[in-house]
């Protein structure tokens, strides 16, 4: 895969952060379904070891940012 496809994903994962920093969690969450469904597809073609740590990591750093919405939704 090529690290213009990470550096794309690093930088939607970061407008996600500052949605939530913002305290705008609707909008977090509707750029986390994108940035979720963007990682699958990365998945889907995806074979190469290095790859798949690092789709990996970005699975796991959603999911943290999924709870943090969810937190920020209580809150509001």
């Amino acid at each position: 895969m090529e690290n213009e496809k990470f550096i794309e994903l690093k930088a939607n994962v970061q407008g996600i952060i500052d949605l939530i920093a913002a305290k705008n969690a609707k909008e977090a969450n509707n750029r986390l379904v994108e940035v979720s469904e963007q990682l699958d597809d990365f998945l889907d073609f995806s074979d190469e070891d290095e790859d798949l740590i690092e789709i990996s990591k970005y699975q796991v750093l959603l999911n943290q940012l999924q709870q943090k919405i969810i937190a920020l939704n209580g809150q509001l």
